[in-house]
């Protein structure tokens, strides 16, 4: 008898409604400035979030088991996606970066569906093996995840890129992996992030808007701290209870950049305050902990590594944005799941709660 998990979806669209209004808090008085109709983010943003229901119904539906069966496919169309972005008239440029394709007033971003096709992928293969993972399958492992990360890294991507890096590691880090790889692993982390950082890389730009966080006082107003002030400015200035909703003075003055989709929690930190923050960051731990509830209760290793490679998506994904917000964390972009706005991210998301229901509704104790 299958056995869906009602909370986890129940929560999950909960949050993604509550985002729809966050966006349209965060956009509707700089829609108006411009001339435009304040309902612009609102609309497109509920679209993406009833098209991610029905793409979570559709995931959950279908045996986890016949999906992981197509993972090269989807594998490989991922790489060609990502590939096709830096061909020119076809991926399409913007805010320095060229990571989407225009369909017509949408954007899609393959980038943003890495992380889940390579968790697919990568547990496929991990439990094709017969045995534990040797040397050469984590090579091969490596190169799995590697290729699309430097991809996406290129773009410039670096948010996502490790996003996607972290979802495989914690894939690897639950089943069949001996812990002196893991080991290797982690020290080779290290390594790489202390070459990247010295061999020159990175764009200056980049490096000087990861590291501005640890030196938050140097500059506070110049380019890379901007955004990191304001967003300070904005959640402190919430207090306890919150200025109240749409009466934000950060959110409807537009002083802080992109609020709608990478400082979307510093709306509801102005807004709404510690209550609203406490408030979001308890559905989202509570979202984390069924996930990880379906990873202990799989009922065969695919389910548990497919979730792992989830439960690592969810848990660094919010505490990446909601750190950056208020300076523990580097300034990346990487979208606050269900909140931020955009299609791609929300797609995403509400697939892999697809998938987490698909492997609960199997589960067979519990």
């Amino acid at each position: 008898m299958l056995k869906f998990d009602f909370a986890l979806a129940v929560v999950s669209i909960g949050i993604a409604a509550f985002g729809v209004l966050m966006v349209y808090s965060a956009t509707k008085d700089s829609m108006v400035q411009q001339g435009l109709s304040q309902y612009y983010y609102l609309e497109r943003q509920a679209l993406y979030v009833v098209l991610g229901v029905a793409v979570m119904i559709l995931v959950a539906m279908v045996d986890y088991r016949r999906i992981s069966s197509l993972a090269y496919l989807f594998y490989g169309g991922l790489i060609v996606g990502l590939v096709g972005v830096y061909i020119p008239h076809i991926g399409k440029t913007a805010l320095g970066a060229q990571r989407w394709y225009q369909l017509g007033p949408f954007q899609l971003q393959p980038s943003e569906f890495a992380s889940i096709v390579i968790v697919i992928a990568m547990a496929y293969y991990v439990d094709s093996l017969e045995g534990p993972v040797t040397l050469k399958n984590l090579i091969q492992l490596l190169a799995m995840v590697g290729i699309p990360m430097v991809l996406i890294i290129k773009q410039p991507d670096i948010g996502t890129g490790l996003v996607v890096g972290v979802a495989g590691a914690a894939l690897l880090a639950v089943d069949r992996t001996p812990g002196r790889y893991l080991l290797f692993l982690a020290f080779g982390a290290i390594v790489g992030v202390y070459l990247i950082v010295h061999l020159g890389v990175l764009h200056k730009f980049q490096l000087a808007r990861l590291t501005s966080f640890l030196n938050q006082n140097k500059n506070p107003f110049g380019t890379n701290g901007y955004n990191l002030t304001e967003s300070k400015i904005a959640i402190g200035s919430g207090g306890f209870w919150g200025k109240g909703l749409f009466k934000g003075t950060q959110t409807n003055l537009s002083y802080v950049p992109e609020q709608q989709t990478d400082f979307i929690f510093t709306a509801v930190g102005e807004q709404l305050g510690f209550v609203g923050s406490a408030s979001l960051i308890a559905a989202f731990a509570f979202v984390c902990y069924r996930i990880w509830r379906a990873m202990r209760l799989a009922k065969d290793p695919l389910g548990r590594l497919i979730v792992a490679g989830i439960f690592g998506l969810f848990v660094y994904s919010i505490f990446q944005n909601a750190g950056m917000t208020v300076g523990i964390m580097p300034i990346t972009g990487i979208p606050l799941p269900f909140m931020s706005y955009g299609g791609s991210a929300m797609l995403t998301f509400f697939a892999a709660i697809g998938l987490v229901l698909n492997i609960s509704m199997r589960r067979s104790v519990g």
